[in-house]
């Protein structure tokens, strides 16, 4: 018989598994802070600093004394990080980088393809040349390699060189050594990943059994596809035919919506939940989190777990956002209670506060506006600047 888990417990549950229930200023170490990209299982990169970059937003949301120098250092130095992809561009530990291996397979003759059919023939020879010149000169950026009468442009529009470099990255032949102003120093892999990462290699069943194992380790709770969609490196069908194939391993739970609707079946291990521990009660404080938060970004999850619908409007024209161009959710305790438009202003040293939306049913009472605001000063202090403004209106 399915255990019935009720929506609080769900989300608790879930809040664990992300790091999103520990005291946000316990004092983190760097071997902490590797400790904690490993149990999210990576952090998501990503260009936009309206505030600060989305890996560090991520990681600063669950622990505010975390510092920048210490994952440059895991990226750059020890090499216990690496980047790549899961469902996006992200930054993962170095020991999964031999069950990556099966990702970069899967990869290649499908990217190959693709940049054929966009660039037509001749492009092979362009990536031998680049590849040649980073084994036999080091690592490169891609405009150490632009010809010169290219035309620069969206991805479409990548010089030959650009187009090898990252079909190398994708399909693990060459791997980020480091950034320069947010742009990729490209090396060998074998020069970048150290080798006692490289090695055992990993059957295709055991790649399979470890994405969905860790997958579901930590989410908690999962259906199958949620298993798939975690890493991104397993095929749903892949996923499913793995839970049917370890249901003795697995217990069947009816996860509660926070809407009230029917609940969902969904697997976890056995000997559910006493095999979870001790839950803590999240933190009653106000945080703010990345677009990117790994809390939301199974869209579809978090809507169920949190009744809360959230999607970024980057890429959405501005007359049809329904809120703003990137605008950060708030989490209060284990509810999201609203999101939030702002930006640092580093030429004025501000937090340029622009609109407060708070979810139906939750008061802007004092006491939540005072916590709000503190947190907008720990944010603030995060981004580099000394003060909040605060918009006419920000609150309407």
């Amino acid at each position: 018989m399915a255990i019935l888990i009720p929506n609080d417990q769900a989300r608790k549950i879930f809040l664990e598994r992300q790091r999103l229930s520990e005291p946000p200023g316990r004092a983190l170490t760097k071997a902490g802070l590797l400790q904690l990209i490993d149990d999210l299982g990576f952090v998501q990169v990503d260009s936009i600093a309206t505030v600060e970059r989305a890996h560090h937003m991520i990681l600063f949301s669950r622990n505010q004394t975390y510092r920048r120098d210490h994952l440059k250092a895991l990226l750059e130095k020890d090499r216990e990080l690496f980047e790549h992809w899961t469902h996006d561009a992200s930054i993962i530990p170095s020991r999964m980088f031999r069950y990556w291996k099966h990702r970069f397979r899967r990869r290649e003759p499908v990217l190959a393809e693709r940049w054929r059919k966009w660039h037509g023939e001749g492009f092979d020879s362009a990536f031998e040349d680049t590849f040649r010149h980073i084994a036999e000169n080091g690592a490169i950026m891609s405009r150490d390699m632009k010809v010169e009468d290219h035309k620069s442009g969206g991805w479409w529009n990548w010089h030959p060189n650009k187009t090898a470099l990252e079909y190398y990255w994708h399909t693990g032949k060459l791997a980020i050594a480091g950034r320069v102003n947010f742009q990729k120093v490209y090396d060998l892999a074998e020069r970048v990943i150290p080798p006692h990462h490289h090695e055992p290699e990993v059957s295709h069943e055991e790649f399979i059994d470890w994405a969905c194992r860790t997958a579901l380790q930590k989410l908690g709770f999962a259906t199958s596809g949620e298993i798939a969609a975690f890493w991104d490196i397993v095929t749903p069908q892949e996923a499913k035919e793995w839970v049917t194939d370890h249901r003795d391993e697995l217990t069947e739970v009816l996860v509660e919506p926070a809407d009230g609707s029917k609940p969902r079946l969904s697997f976890a291990f056995a000997g559910f939940p006493e095999n979870l521990g001790d839950l803590p009660e999240p933190p009653a404080r106000v945080r703010v989190l990345s677009p990117f938060d790994p809390l939301l970004r199974n869209r579809d999850r978090a809507e169920r777990l949190f009744n809360f619908f959230y999607r970024i409007e980057v890429f959405v024209p501005e007359p049809k956002r329904q809120y703003g161009y990137y605008v950060f959710p708030l989490l209060e305790g284990g509810r999201m209670i609203g999101r939030i438009d702002m930006k640092a202003d580093r030429k004025s040293d501000v937090l340029d506060v622009k609109r407060l939306w708070l979810e139906k049913g939750v008061r802007p009472s004092a006491g939540r506006l005072e916590k709000l605001e503190a947190e907008l000063l720990r944010v603030a202090r995060f981004a580099g600047v000394e003060k909040i403004t605060y918009q006419p209106g920000w609150r309407d």
